[in-house]
């Protein structure tokens, strides 16, 4: 590529030696702890995505339900919104 396009080469450097000294923040390799998320001033809201802490339990292969069911309740309220039920 740096025959075609020189410009956009790294100008022969060789970046190897950087890479190889390079060593990830010890706090990348802890696993992320889900904040808590604020609060929506909707109850219903505020219970809709409290569900989304079910993620830290499942397999990854289990996520997708549980982000639908998420999904499927927040779409629920909107609805009842829409329709003027408080």
């Amino acid at each position: 590529m740096d025959e075609e396009y020189p410009e956009h080469g790294n100008g022969g450097q060789d970046l190897d030696p950087e890479r190889a000294g390079w060593v990830a923040p010890a706090h990348a390799e802890a696993p992320r702890q889900a904040a808590e998320p604020p609060p929506t001033g909707d109850d219903r809201v505020d219970a809709a995505v409290a569900g989304l802490s079910r993620l830290a339990g499942v397999p990854a292969e289990e996520h997708v339900a549980v982000l639908e069911q998420v999904h499927g309740r927040l779409r629920d309220i909107l609805g009842e919104l829409n329709e003027g039920t408080p």
